[in-house]
């Protein structure tokens, strides 16, 4: 049976020049995987939270909304941080702006 020990001996060590560019190498690579990393995921949810945001900011009283939770409704009446939303004939509930989660813009055939 191969000890160990016996078995990393036979590997050789490489000479400080080679250490020197496997170097230069690891940093390429981990520099391009942040690249890929930020391009991959951090730029399309920044790209999606701008676009939720300007949805939020375009509410208007008419538009059909599902919020976070699931609730569908109409927006009735939009405040600065709030949004009531009439969920029932009479039942009106007063939801943060943020947990907004899909906007269907009314029709404008309907004005």
């Amino acid at each position: 049976m191969i000890q160990i020990h016996t078995l990393l001996s036979t590997i050789p060590l490489a000479d400080s020049s080679a250490s020197d560019n496997q170097g230069t190498h690891t940093m390429i690579m981990i520099g391009l995987m942040a690249v890929m990393f930020y391009f991959l995921l951090i730029r399309p949810q920044q790209r999606q939270r701008k676009e939720q945001l300007a949805r939020i900011a375009a509410l208007q009283a008419g538009d059909k909304v599902v919020t976070s939770s699931g609730i569908h409704g109409i927006i009735h009446n939009v405040k600065d941080h709030t949004a009531t939303v009439k969920v029932a004939e009479g039942v009106m509930i007063e939801f943060d702006k943020l947990a907004i989660a899909i906007v269907h813009k009314k029709d404008s055939a309907s004005k």
